[in-house]
């Protein structure tokens, strides 16, 4: 397995969590972790993912959502 680049996103607002990601994917990095703890971001997060193909795997970390896409 190949190490996951890493987006911290805490603090920002949604659309910034999934643009952020969307800007990673473009760049061909699978797999890739993005902390957000914005509400909205777990929907736009799995809603682009799934767009991409790609499966989400969340674990709740200090108040925020770690999610993993591969």
């Amino acid at each position: 397995m190949s190490e996951a680049s890493r987006i911290d996103a805490r603090g920002l607002r949604c659309p910034w969590p999934a643009l952020r990601l969307a800007r990673a994917l473009r760049g061909g990095a699978l797999p890739v972790e993005i902390l957000a703890d914005d509400p909205a971001a777990e929907r736009e997060i799995r809603a682009l993912a799934a767009a991409r193909g790609a499966a989400v795997e969340m674990v709740e970390i200090d108040g925020a959502g770690m999610f993993r896409i591969a």
